[in-house]
């Protein structure tokens, strides 16, 4: 059952992704400025951004005691954050939402050169998000790691994450969201390279 709303959220995330990505350019920047307004504040908590967000949302997928369903909250984050992330990068052509790119592999591209990767100082900020026990303590922690991927930047798939902010929030599966952010930080290049490389075949068969 988890699993199977965990796609569905996915789904959703993807589909306002492609609704807001589809705008006009003056309606898409004003749609963008005001999610980074939500960017700290709780689902639901601004009335401006209640189209873009709770539009066509399935009825289950809703709260019904006030309190921000999983799923709202993972949509709402990764909606958000990803206008943070786009701030200052233009579309289409500098989209910073990239399809394959996960968290952890982005979080990587944070470490320089001539640094190891557990002596980089964004390890402790990711080991901060991947401890953290609530949503909004791991909004905190998000937003932080967000700008420094937008100033370097550096892409992510926006849809991939709001899967992973659902699972999270699931204690049967959060392990595996963190295990899985840690392989891919830990990565080497040539694996990157592979999987992509692999990703890519799939796409086009």
């Amino acid at each position: 059952m988890a699993e199977q709303m965990l796609l569905r959220v996915k789904d959703e995330a993807a589909r306002r992704l492609r609704r807001l990505q589809s705008l006009p350019e003056h309606p898409q920047k004003a749609a963008l400025a005001n999610l980074r307004r939500g960017v700290g504040r709780a689902p639901g908590e601004l009335p401006e951004l209640w189209g873009i967000f709770l539009q066509e949302l399935p009825p289950d997928m809703e709260s019904r005691d006030g309190a921000p369903t999983r799923a709202e909250w993972a949509i709402y984050l990764a909606l958000t954050l990803y206008a943070l992330h786009q701030q200052g990068h233009s579309l289409p052509q500098d989209n910073m939402h990239r399809q394959g790119i996960g968290f952890g592999q982005a979080v990587r591209g944070l470490v320089k050169e001539e640094e190891s990767p557990e002596e980089s100082s964004i390890l402790r900020r990711f080991n901060a998000l991947a401890t953290a026990d609530t949503m909004p303590e791991r909004a905190q922690h998000l937003r932080g790691i967000i700008q420094m991927l937008r100033a370097n930047g550096l892409p992510l798939d926006y849809v991939a994450l709001s899967g992973d902010l659902y699972a999270l929030q699931i204690p049967a599966l959060a392990p595996g969201v963190c295990l899985r952010w840690g392989q891919d930080y830990y990565r080497t290049a040539s694996e990157k390279e592979k999987t992509s490389a692999t990703a890519e075949n799939e796409k086009e068969n």
